[in-house]
């Protein structure tokens, strides 16, 4: 249940209610609102005097609900705005990971060169293999942070721990949650107290309930600056890295008022497939896509087969433009 107490309500007041349901307890629009378990469907008699409206729910897929919010949630990333009343599809590409100041100086200029305002790059890498590149960490992150600074770029990079977090803020405009990580309850709730936007990835395993569930652990603690990734589940397909999950993304878009940004990279797992699907989540309307691109993909220290050159980057974007404009998106 979500309950809207009235505009007087004091905090004493909400903060008492709140208790008394064992609810979360938020501040939106000059009111309190409380998030309580889907289970509880009634007010209680001694807190109705101080409720204005209220809404049930056959589950806790809550917030993130259009039964909630109609709307696309407004994500605002420094000047550049995703979901909202916005058509805008926000572009993202760059490397798996911060590898040289080189590498990723000429990522930065290749988003310039296409008027992109996005770079994503990872820092701290949650690998399968304990023998895998696991990133530059810090060092990595203050390069990411001069690279902001100087081409005037908006900066994505992962956590998979909370204690990553903090520092991981410092540094980055959106804050990504890794698919290995979307069960990670402590950075999820630890996010929520941040006023960052999230980009939370959905695990290869994960329902759909499950995805829109974690979002609402950021939510319900305070942070509505959330989108949702999808990048691929695991099926019994042996051919592709993953399954790109499009009948999920239609039922998210109808079901989630969340921004939804699709990464065909992580899900084709090989390049030669990459522009396709790309074109086929363009078409889909969504509000972002995140394509990994690297300058010289064969000497990658991760995701080799899946990066696309920067040549082959720039092929793509003139084709994504093309459906973008027919179907009056506007890529940023």
């Amino acid at each position: 249940m979500i309950i809207h107490l009235k505009n007087d309500v004091d905090k004493q007041i909400a903060d008492t209610i709140a208790s008394d349901l064992n609810a979360f307890l938020l501040y939106k629009d000059g009111k309190y609102v409380i998030v309580t378990s889907s289970h509880i469907k009634e007010i209680q008699e001694n807190h109705q005097a101080y409720v204005d409206t209220f809404l049930n729910f056959d589950h806790d897929i809550q917030l993130s609900s259009r039964k909630y919010l109609q709307g696309t949630r407004e994500i605002k990333i420094g000047d550049v705005i995703v979901g909202g009343c916005t058509n805008n599809t926000l572009l993202i590409t760059g490397p798996c990971s911060v590898e040289s100041r080189e590498q990723i100086e000429q990522s930065a200029q290749l988003l310039k060169s296409l008027g992109l305002s996005t770079l994503r790059a990872g820092t701290f890498k949650s690998r399968t293999s304990p023998y895998s590149f696991q990133g530059m960490g810090s060092e990595g992150l203050k390069l990411l942070d001069e690279i902001r600074v100087k081409y005037s770029l908006k900066i994505i990079t992962e956590v998979f721990d909370s204690s990553q977090l903090d520092e991981v803020a410092d540094h980055a405009d959106i804050i990504q949650i890794s698919a290995k990580s979307m069960y990670n309850q402590a950075s999820l709730k630890k996010c929520g107290k941040l006023n960052k936007a999230v980009l939370l990835k959905r695990s290869f395993g994960a329902t759909l309930q499950e995805l829109l569930q974690a979002s609402e652990f950021i939510l319900s603690a305070g942070n509505d600056q959330v989108m949702l990734c999808e990048r691929g589940i695991r099926t019994f397909e042996t051919k592709t890295r993953f399954t790109l999950d499009l009948c999920g993304v239609a039922w998210l878009k109808q079901n989630s008022n969340l921004p939804i940004v699709l990464d065909p990279s992580h899900a084709m797992g090989y390049a030669y497939g990459i522009p396709d699907l790309s074109r086929a989540c363009m078409a889909m309307g969504v509000d972002g896509l995140m394509i990994e691109s690297h300058p010289d993909p064969a000497r990658a220290k991760s995701d080799v087969h899946q990066q696309l050159t920067h040549p082959a980057f720039i092929k793509l974007y003139g084709s994504l433009k093309a459906i973008a404009d027919v179907i009056g998106r506007k890529i940023v």
